[in-house]
């Protein structure tokens, strides 16, 4: 039983022994332990405050970031439907331009045909005048000797015919 229960000699050099380390780490550990614990709660504190901060400020930039994904969409879509405006105008300005050519070229087709129209028909008035002088030649051979004056009597019928 004895080691069960120490000396009253044990417990007074214990006692002596547990004050002078109680004064020793009061007097030179305590300081520097209690120190380094208040730094590391200060870093933690400051790194959950840069972790509170970066996550205030990555919200930021994803709003910012949708904000410009918007105005980018935006302008993308005004682009679209300018290059989709000057396409139809592009488009009616060609059509437009191909219809006055067309246009042009039809009349000037109308004038050249007109133009060989008119062609022919002189040439065919005078294939008739002079078909017309030679038969009435042989015809009137007897009564009109002079062949310059039948064919002017000829040309003045053929100014009064007028064809259609």
């Amino acid at each position: 039983m004895e080691l069960v229960k120490p000396g009253l000699g044990l417990i007074f050099w214990m006692t002596i022994t547990f004050s002078i380390v109680l004064f020793i780490l009061s007097k030179f550990a305590w300081k520097p332990i209690l120190n380094s614990i208040r730094e590391r709660e200060d870093s933690i504190n400051s790194a959950l405050n840069a972790a509170e901060d970066a996550r205030k400020q990555m919200s930021a930039l994803q709003a910012d970031n949708e904000k410009l994904l918007n105005q980018a969409r935006a302008e993308r879509e005004v682009m679209l439907k300018e290059a989709q405006e000057m396409k139809e105008h592009i488009i009616a300005q060609a059509k437009k331009t191909a219809d006055e050519e067309g246009q042009k070229l039809i009349a000037k087709a109308n004038a050249s045909i007109e133009s060989a129209k008119i062609n022919a028909m002189n040439e065919l008035k005078t294939q008739v005048a002079v078909l017309s002088v030679d038969l009435a030649e042989k015809v009137l051979r007897k009564k009109m000797e002079n062949r310059a004056e039948q064919e002017a009597f000829v040309n003045e019928n053929l100014k009064s015919i007028t064809l259609n």
